[in-house]
């Protein structure tokens, strides 16, 4: 059996409760409309904080490795800054390097930012990146995952929330990239 086959819809939703995650499911009415569009949406994602629908008029996803320098660390963190200044919600995966960079230069902007993260909301990874997520959670956008609350990340879902990065945004700018 695979984790989409033996979730428990109850305990998902107390799970869920205790850390108190919003779950928004395809059918309801503030699901994004940027990822409606997709051909394989997400038929759940869990919330923690806020988008807004227009978040995707403008959103402009920063990616690139997690073993970035420093000069793609400041580059990335100024392409956030800079285009949450201007209106931009920043869309990226709050993984180590380019993606907490580019989180981070949204939040100096006083911008929006939206973290999709590749496992379950019952615990933020990496574990350096907790004091990041909330502060995107308070006030700054959300932390959003399609993953069961205590999936842990694996091989297999990074590229699969990298899917939603990419239909949530507009553009993608790649800052590094491993050679």
């Amino acid at each position: 059996a695979n984790w989409q086959n033996c979730t428990n819809v109850y305990a998902e939703i107390e799970c869920a409760a205790q850390h108190g995650v919003r779950i928004v499911t395809l059918t309801d009415a503030d699901y994004p409309h940027a990822l409606r569009r997709m051909c394989d949406p997400p038929i759940v994602l869990y919330v923690l904080g806020e988008w807004h629908q227009q978040d995707a008029d403008h959103a402009v996803a920063i990616v690139g490795s997690r073993a970035a320098t420093p000069y793609g660390m400041t580059t990335a963190r100024r392409f956030g800054r800079e285009l949450a200044d201007s209106g931009c919600t920043i869309i990226s995966g709050l993984a180590k390097g380019i993606d907490a960079a580019a989180h981070r230069g949204a939040i100096d902007a006083a911008g929006r930012t939206i973290a999709v993260l590749g496992h379950g909301l019952s615990r933020i990874f990496p574990q350096e990146n907790t004091e990041l997520a909330h502060h995107i959670i308070n006030g700054h956008g959300a932390v959003v995952s399609e993953f069961p609350m205590n999936l842990p990340p694996g091989r297999t879902t990074f590229p699969q929330r990298n899917r939603i990065v990419a239909a949530w945004s507009r553009a993608t700018p790649v800052v590094e990239a491993p050679t």
